[in-house]
């Protein structure tokens, strides 16, 4: 039989999860103050979000929910959290339905007599490493998921938001990417599984559009980063491995770029499309702020205070050259601009991180 944990022990997790959060509560406190012209849209209003338990889509569940949205949050926790959403969970207005979307959960979703207002569906394996090694299950999620959500709603008749990602444009050959490009994409690379998937659903929630007079609004999604990134992407790897003075990893020779945005900046772009664009209408959202990646390294070593080394490895196949958002349409459009920068929303990261790995 295990001891109870001392007293000792008892306060020091609180004072961990307490300091772990107050970064998050301060970013959330001004995410809060800029989106405030949307509570009438969100207060009492039901919200189905996939991946809900994930990197974006807990910070989409925070947000809504300070607004005084219902939310039902179906996350298979494949690579969402609970910890994300654990201090929501037994709240009176959210309901976490442990679920893989991609498997016809919405008849299942039938029984639930209420309707939706706006479905929100965010469920993906966004991390190459991950989803390089999981194809299928990366595919079916942005095919059959995207299907499954786009039928709850038809059913309701409901607002419909699809997450995409940059990484429709593949390689791209065109810089800075705006939405008009069609991309270069290697339709059966390593990284196709991801890329062609989420081509395929925008694809598809545009058939419903046009076909069904469906609602929908799309972001094309750039490098996003901060607190509750935690997998193998560069930002969130660098700090790591900066924080612990291990060796830096860097892929190939670190002269590919990318335009990191801190979610703050990120969750406003998302509540913007999802409350502010006409349907039928998609989104890059990302900041233009360019960096190639061993500047990135360098300036997390730097801001970490770390005595990493930086070395380099080959350079996984068909990695973007250069990534870089056009940002004009959702600049004109919905009065978007990214306002932390790259260093200060680094500096708030790797405060987060520096808990996290206490």
């Amino acid at each position: 039989m295990l001891p109870y944990p001392t007293f000792k022990e008892l306060l020091n997790l609180f004072l961990f999860l307490k300091n772990m959060e107050k970064r998050i509560k301060e970013d959330l406190k001004e995410l809060k103050e800029r989106c405030k012209n949307f509570k009438r849209e969100i207060k009492g209003k039901r919200f189905l979000i996939t991946g809900g338990a994930g990197f974006i889509g807990s910070w989409i569940c925070d947000s809504l929910y300070e607004f005084g949205a219902e939310i039902v949050c179906v996350d298979n926790f494949v690579t969402g959290l609970e910890s994300n959403i654990a201090h929501l969970i037994d709240k009176q207005r959210f309901t976490l339905i442990k679920a893989d979307i991609s498997k016809n959960y919405w008849l299942k979703l039938k029984e639930i007599k209420e309707s939706f207002d706006f479905v929100l569906h965010l469920a993906a394996r966004a991390d190459p490493k991950d989803y390089m090694q999981n194809p299928v299950d990366t595919m079916l999620s942005d095919s059959l998921g995207t299907l499954n959500t786009l039928k709850i709603a038809e059913r309701d008749n409901a607002c419909y938001y699809f997450s995409s990602s940059s990484e429709i444009y593949g390689n791209p050959e065109i810089h800075p990417q705006p939405e008009s490009y069609f991309g270069n994409v290697n339709p059966i690379g390593p990284r196709s599984c991801y890329d062609e998937a989420k081509r395929f659903s925008e694809a598809l929630c545009m058939a419903f559009f046009r076909e069904k007079n469906l609602d929908v609004k799309i972001n094309r999604i750039f490098n996003t980063y901060g607190p509750r990134l935690n997998d193998g992407r560069a930002v969130c790897t660098f700090i790591r491995q900066a924080l612990k003075n291990q060796a830096i990893t860097v892929f190939g020779t670190g002269e590919q770029t990318r335009s990191p945005c801190y979610i703050v900046d990120m969750i406003d772009g998302i509540l913007r499309t999802i409350f502010l664009a006409k349907a039928g209408n998609v989104y890059n959202l990302g900041n233009p702020e360019e960096i190639s990646i061993i500047e990135l390294a360098h300036l997390i070593k730097e801001l970490c205070n770390s005595s990493s080394e930086i070395i380099f490895k080959p350079l996984p196949p068909d990695d973007p050259a250069r990534r870089k958002p056009d940002i004009s349409k959702a600049k004109k459009e919905l009065g978007f601009e990214p306002k932390v920068m790259l260093k200060e929303g680094l500096k708030r990261t790797i405060e987060w991180f520096k808990e996290v790995l206490k």
